[in-house]
């Protein structure tokens, strides 16, 4: 099972689920803010792909923040995600053990050549 997660209103995400429906691939999808157990899925992420692929730092959430916060992206990171969830770069797409981050064409068709 595919299951995609990010945020219902990114045009990112959007463009990912319907690339899934229109080629009939079986998926689900969880918003990272209302759905998801970020304390729990975060350290596998940054395990899978690093701080430096999962953390948006052209994000607005990112721009705001001030330096001592930006720090602990490089500190602990895990704890920062966890409490700024719009900083996880989307989709984060979890397919068994696999971890990806983003949506190009080589990830499309890796899903959708299934």
């Amino acid at each position: 099972m595919i299951t995609i997660f990010g945020l219902k209103n990114c045009d990112t995400c959007k463009k990912a689920v319907k690339a899934l429906q229109a080629n009939s691939v079986a998926h689900e999808f969880v918003d990272i803010r209302a759905e998801a157990d970020l304390a729990d899925r975060v350290p596998v992420w940054l395990e899978a792909v690093g701080a430096k692929a999962l953390i948006n730092t052209r994000s607005t959430t990112w721009r705001s923040l001030d330096e001592g916060q930006r720090a602990r992206a490089d500190t602990d990171p895990a704890a920062l995600l966890v409490e700024n969830p719009t900083l996880i770069k989307r989709p984060v797409i979890e397919t068994g053990d696999a971890v990806t981050v983003g949506w190009s064409d080589a990830i499309e068709h890796g899903l959708t050549s299934r």
